[in-house]
């Protein structure tokens, strides 16, 4: 070897060849774990838009009265949770120094890793979705500050406990007899059974919205009570479809293992499956069975129902037993929507069946049709699996049962559960937040200039008109100092016909003239409050106002109210 060179020893290049070898295992390391939370995080931000799905979805099935109410609260319902899992939500569920029932260490995240932050953020959006299932059922007369109080402890407490017993390895459902595991890979009932059970005790102690039962005692009969948007519901429907791709593949957690992209491949495409039979399946139950029509609102919350229950076994299912989930998945859906209309339990959005019934039968069938379940091997540990599950669906039942029912008495007791009367009546988007989904002023200009034909008047396609006469005997003609009133709303909705804003056309000489606009609010109430049908008929037939005979009889309990004594107005 030439002089000055240097020369290399076996041992030398050994060496080096190792810590080359230990930078690639490092380098493919980083390179997994970035791969991984960059999955985690994309697939917790479609979870996130699950929120907006919600929104469009509740929003269309209340009145537009209650529109900018049912928004913020599911606006909220991400921020409160945040805060909450933040704070100690995590802590409880994954926690460091855990036991069987709950864990306790890295509150307010102190301690928790950089690279646990994928993590938390996907289990967060979880979170969210749990607490937003309840909102829905409590639609329309439920106080803010009650739905403050609950949404706080749904995600800090009640729902981070139910996921430590079922995802943390310290669990106690995770840890059963002979090794078995509660078999909920997406959330069947660590989601949707905790958050439709809480929606159903919520919607029993709060009590329906005032005329959506027939009242026994006043001989009231029921008042059909319908959303403002079917399209928005359709449009809050797709995106929730589109969210639960990612909330049922998200939950495989890595993509860098082998089998991992085979796990959320099955997934997804099972969770479609589910909700395709799900779907299918009610709308041919309710026009062929039934007797009904073609039912678009069902037929999305029987897609929703089934994708619910596909959560728990999507993982491990063949498509082909997609089919048995999915139907009976939405016969669950379709029996227990009937079921609580009939015990009169008020869900506006169908919120019980969707997520209770969907949730249980997830649950249930999971260990019945997946590989290695009773199907597939009759084992006894196939139904050791499948009982313990049922221990599982039982105690998430029970916990939520008990713990949000003690909460929802607590807030009922004291008065912060329930709206009053007349602001359930009237809306809550005005008196809560002072914000209107949908202002007068924003449906046009000139109306000033314009005088309404009476074929405008008669037109009852897309508002509703009472007409005060002065009992002049004309069967068409306005007498002077008569008034045309003109209510937001539909015909068919009573609560609906004391619009927040009403238009008043005064007639003078033959002529309509002298508009008017103000808001409901602003109008003073004219006597009491009539008591019952009848009182209400007489009122409005001694103001001179025209209306078929059997009008009052479906719509029960107007206001009257005056401005400048002029001529009364009935809303």
């Amino acid at each position: 070897m030439a002089s000055g060179s240097s020369s290399v020893t076996l041992d030398e290049a050994l060496a080096r060849l190792s810590t080359l070898n230990e930078s690639i295992v490092a380098y493919h390391e980083r390179l997994d774990f970035n791969n991984d939370a960059f999955f985690l995080i994309s697939m917790s931000i479609i979870i996130f838009m699950m929120q907006f799905g919600f929104a469009f979805l509740e929003a269309g099935c209340v009145r537009s009265k209650n529109t900018t109410n049912i928004l913020i609260k599911n606006l909220l319902d991400s921020c409160i949770a945040s805060i909450a899992y933040f704070f100690c939500g995590w802590a409880f569920a994954y926690g460091t120094r855990a036991n069987p029932f709950c864990g306790f260490g890295q509150f307010l995240m102190i301690g928790l890793e950089p690279a646990q932050f994928p993590r938390w953020f996907f289990q967060f959006t979880f979170t969210a979705a749990a607490s937003t299932i309840v909102s829905g059922a409590v639609a329309e007369r439920c106080e803010f500050i009650a739905y403050l109080v609950y949404s706080t402890l749904i995600s800090g407490f009640v729902y981070p406990v139910i996921t430590h017993w079922v995802w943390d390895q310290s669990g106690w459902l995770a840890n059963g007899p002979e090794g078995i595991q509660f078999k909920d890979f997406a959330g069947s009932g660590v989601v949707h059974l905790h958050g439709g059970t809480t929606a159903l005790i919520a919607a029993i102690i709060l009590g329906p919205r005032i005329g959506r039962f027939p009242d026994k005692k006043t001989g009231t009969p029921a008042v059909p009570i319908k959303g403002h948007s079917t399209p928005f519901v359709a449009m809050g429907a797709f995106m929730l479809m589109f969210g639960f791709f990612a909330f049922n593949g998200g939950s495989q957690g890595t993509l860098g293992r082998p089998g991992d992209g085979e796990t959320v491949a099955r997934a997804v495409s099972n969770t479609m499956l589910c909700s395709g039979w799900a779907a299918i399946t009610v709308l041919l139950i309710n026009k062929l069975l039934v007797g009904k029509k073609w039912s678009m609102l069902l037929s999305i919350n029987a897609a929703l129902a089934g994708m619910v229950s596909a959560c728990s076994g999507c993982d491990a299912l063949e498509p082909w037993a997609c089919s048995v989930v999915g139907i009976g998945s939405g016969i669950c859906y379709f029996s227990l929507s009937i079921l609580v209309e009939k015990v009169r339990i008020d869900d506006p959005v169908d919120a019980i069946a969707v997520h209770f019934g969907g949730g249980l039968w997830g649950v249930i069938i999971a260990p019945i049709m997946m590989h290695e379940g009773i199907i597939y091997t009759g084992s006894r540990r196939a139904f050791l699996q499948w009982g313990w599950n049922l221990v599982g669906a039982a105690a998430i039942f029970g916990w939520s049962f008990l713990v949000m029912g003690t909460i929802f008495l607590i807030l009922r007791i004291t008065g912060f559960f329930r709206v009053p009367r007349d602001v359930e009546l009237k809306g809550l988007d005005i008196y809560k937040h002072g914000e209107d989904a949908y202002p007068q002023i924003a449906y046009g200009h000139g109306w000033d200039k314009e005088e309404p034909s009476e074929d405008y008047f008669s037109n009852s396609t897309h508002s509703s008109y009472v007409r005060h006469r002065t009992g002049n005997g004309s069967p068409n003609g306005y007498a002077n100092g008569g008034v045309a009133i003109k209510l937001n709303g539909s015909p068919h909705e009573s609560d609906q016909m004391r619009g927040e804003h009403v238009h008043v056309w005064t007639h003078r000489n033959g002529q309509l003239a002298d508009r008017d606009t103000y808001s409901a609010p602003s109008l003073r109430l004219h006597g009491e409050r009539p008591e019952n049908v009848h009182h209400a008929r007489r009122r409005m037939y001694n103001s001179n106002l025209v209306q078929p005979e059997n009008y009052y009889s479906r719509h029960p309990g107007w206001y009257n109210y005056e401005k400048d004594s002029r001529h009364m107005l009935h809303l």
